[in-house]
């Protein structure tokens, strides 16, 4: 019995322990997954961006509902930039991304910083404060862009 319970917990453990990219049965899963999760961040991103820009009204709860959009999927794309995902699929990512990884992670990591601010200025309904933290967001992902995208 002590055995059995033993190698259930080796095996959970050993489980959670194992690398990320195990979720992706092949490198393209993992290309198609981040670029899905970038592009329905992006598309909430450009719909605070409008109204921070002055080119669409600006509606507080619109803004919020969209801005938490974008702070729950900043977490998303990062696990599926793993070792062996840099081929296998069409990808903009940059070989930097593999060599940098440090560099690489807190770019990310940041991105999650600033898309949390940018849902708690959403959620205030000051559009000012909206505009500071989409500022603030949007010259996060250049700045990883610039770094980590290819043209």
């Amino acid at each position: 019995m002590k055995a059995l319970a033993f190698a259930a917990a080796a095996a959970t453990l050993f489980s959670l322990a194992a690398p990320a990219n195990a979720q992706f049965a092949k490198p393209e899963d993992a290309i198609k997954y981040r670029q899905s999760a970038l592009f329905v961040m992006g598309q909430h991103f450009g719909r605070v961006g409008a109204m921070a820009t002055g080119r669409a009204p600006f509606d507080a709860k619109v803004a919020a509902d969209n801005a938490e959009v974008v702070a729950s999927m900043a977490k998303l794309p990062w696990v599926a930039f793993a070792p062996g995902s840099d081929k296998g699929g069409e990808t903009k990512a940059k070989a930097e991304i593999w060599t940098e990884q440090a560099k690489f992670k807190e770019a990310g990591e940041k991105l999650v910083a600033e898309s949390t601010k940018l849902a708690a200025a959403a959620k205030t309904g000051n559009l000012d404060a909206v505009k500071t933290a989409f500022n603030a967001t949007a010259g996060t992902c250049k700045a990883c862009h610039d770094a980590y995208r290819a043209k």
